[in-house]
């Protein structure tokens, strides 16, 4: 069976002009004569202005159909569009197709008859990483090799995050399949179940598509079946962008290798660069009391300051951003961001959590950005904190403290849920035997280490007083698996998930979303540690909700800088 033509473009019509009585204006009506009798209009030539003709006259050339000089028009595969040719010239059958007029350049058109529309090639990995990835190209066509429905099929059993994708993506390709009107022979517009911002075309592989690869390239396997499949749509569409879009680097090396285009999915990356992540804080400039001292408003209510300011510094930061003053010779603002209102910010000054009397369960800052984040962790106001930094900046440490406080002092939540994902860093260990708990126990080392820190006071209690203050905070710490979060809802708890960063943002979306009210999240990762595949640090579930929720009124994110764990591990941090 044939593989469907893209649909049809005015371009591919190729038309024998008229006698000189009955013809219209010709479309090279920049040339210096009128073609002779019999000659063909190339429309691979641009012109050198723009043809022009009234509606009135293409309406009629339209009807007019072909006259009895003229042969009859066929919409064709622009593989297969050759110029016209002089009766005359027997010879120049064999010659190659689409060849341009030598003093013109060659008009570059994409199959669809749209400047830029590309053809993209989906690798299976590509589907199963992000199900909704067929509606993530916008204007432009997809392709999908038989090859990928057999690997959609193979891994769609299973309760794996793998496993559903796979199910969704096969679930939206039936579908569009079934979808009104649909013929899949010809594509299938990928419009058709409600997304707008798709207008592309879907097809599939309906024929054998043979091209020879290198005889070292097992034939069999499916990735070579699927770069067969590129090279091959490359070769028939040479006009056309055709793109491999894979997850597996070793697969777009490959076709990088052979010639072909090949990219990375890059719709799942919040960023590019993660340099240009949220940090949540803001160093104010060292004139800044020179520039603001005629039009800053400053006034005290409940304990704190309140500055009011304006100007190009006001116009870049953002609610709960975090911003510090630090000159010589001059007292240090440290402030938060609490209001904004066109050109203008209030700035609250934040409680010095870093004296020994706002210690949080024993714990004090050590360093400015720990102090930001023990004020966001302690702010009733605040439902929602990122804490990203890496190893010995404190993070669960005092996620823990903040959380133990409000809990068994305050008795503002009820009790403290833990959890992370449970990918590995070296090879699997196997089942785990006992409870879910039980079973999260070798997952859970950092609650158990810190826990040990947080418990070791009150010497003057014995040990009695200090297993007894060991049960008691154990009592109110749950230690949760994310395979059994689908469907809960947490009220008046603090929920922490450790580990963030190898969460995709599907997952963290499902856990997020369990909060009810009352409940305060708390998400906390390294992003220079990713153990989970085919995530980076652009496409990391962390990254992505940092950059979603920066501005909102009950969240914030700070990026902890300096390691406070021990000499050793801030030097090893820096050189390895």
């Amino acid at each position: 069976m044939p593989l469907p033509p893209p649909p049809r473009r005015k371009g591919d019509r190729v038309q024998r002009p008229r006698s000189r009585a009955s013809a219209p204006m010709s479309d090279t009506a920049d040339n210096a004569s009128p073609p002779p009798d019999g000659a063909a209009s190339s429309d691979d030539t641009v012109p050198a202005q723009p043809p022009v003709r009234s509606s009135a006259s293409a309406r009629r050339r339209r009807a007019s159909g072909p006259s009895a000089g003229t042969s009859s028009v066929s919409d064709v595969t622009p593989a297969a569009v050759k110029p016209p040719e002089p009766a005359s010239t027997a010879a120049a059958a064999s010659m190659p197709t689409r060849a341009p007029a030598p003093t013109r350049p060659a008009r570059r058109r994409s199959g669809s008859g749209k400047p830029g529309r590309r053809l993209f090639v989906l690798d299976t990995n590509v589907l199963m990483h992000d199900p909704s990835s067929l509606f993530r190209f916008e204007e432009h066509d997809i392709f999908l090799p038989m090859i990928v429905l057999e690997e959609l099929d193979n891994n769609k059993k299973g309760m794996s995050e793998v496993a559903r994708n796979a199910r969704q993506a096969s679930r939206t390709l039936d579908a569009l399949a079934a979808a009104a009107g649909a013929d899949i022979r010809d594509g299938l517009p990928l419009s058709a179940l409600g997304n707008t911002d798709a207008t592309g075309t879907l097809f599939f592989q309906t024929e054998l598509l043979p091209h020879a690869l290198p005889n070292n390239l097992p034939q069999g396997k499916a990735d070579n079946q699927i770069l067969s499949v590129v090279q091959a749509l490359t070769a028939r569409h040479p006009e056309r962008d055709v793109v491999l879009v894979s997850k597996d680097i070793n697969m777009r090396v490959k076709a990088r290798a052979l010639g072909l285009a090949a990219e990375d999915y890059e719709n799942d990356k919040t960023l590019d660069d993660v340099e240009m992540l949220y940090t949540g804080t803001l160093a104010l400039p060292p004139d800044f009391w020179t520039r603001q001292s005629k039009t800053v408003e400053s006034w005290q209510q409940g304990g704190h300051t309140y500055y009011r300011i304006a100007g190009p510094v006001a116009e870049q930061l953002l609610l709960n951003q975090f911003v510090y003053y630090e000159a010589p010779g001059e007292p240090p603002l440290y402030a938060r961001v609490v209001e904004l209102r066109g050109r203008q910010a209030v700035l609250r000054t934040i409680k010095d959590y870093s004296h020994l009397k706002h210690a949080v369960w024993g714990v004090t800052a050590r360093n400015r950005e720990q102090n930001f984040a023990l004020n966001l962790l302690m702010d009733p106001e605040i439902d929602f904190v990122t804490l990203a930094g890496t190893a010995g900046t404190g993070k669960t440490l005092m996620a823990l403290a903040a959380g133990l406080t409000q809990v068994l002092d305050e008795r503002r939540y009820t009790e403290i849920i833990m959890t992370r994902a449970t990918v590995s860093v070296g090879e699997d260990i196997g089942f785990l035997p006992g409870t879910e708990e039980e079973k999260m126990g070798p997952w859970m080392g950092a609650l158990d280490d810190n826990l040990e820190f947080l418990t070791k006071g009150g010497g003057g209690a014995g040990e009695w007083g200090r297993a007894a203050a060991q049960d008691l905070v154990r009592s109110r710490i749950k230690v949760k698996s994310m395979n059994f979060m689908r469907g809960r809802t947490f009220l008046n708890k603090f929920v922490i998930i450790d580990e963030a960063q190898n969460l995709t943002p599907k997952q963290m979306k499902t856990l997020i979303t369990r909060a009810g009210p009352g409940t305060k999240l708390v998400c906390m990762g390294n992003l220079a540690q990713i153990d989970t595949p085919y995530l980076t640090e652009g496409s990391s579930g962390l990254t992505y909700v940092v950059d979603r929720f920066k501005g909102w009124p009950h969240g914030g994110h700070v990026t902890l800088a300096r390691g406070e764990r021990s000499r050793l591990a801030d030097f090893a941090s820096d050189i390895l």
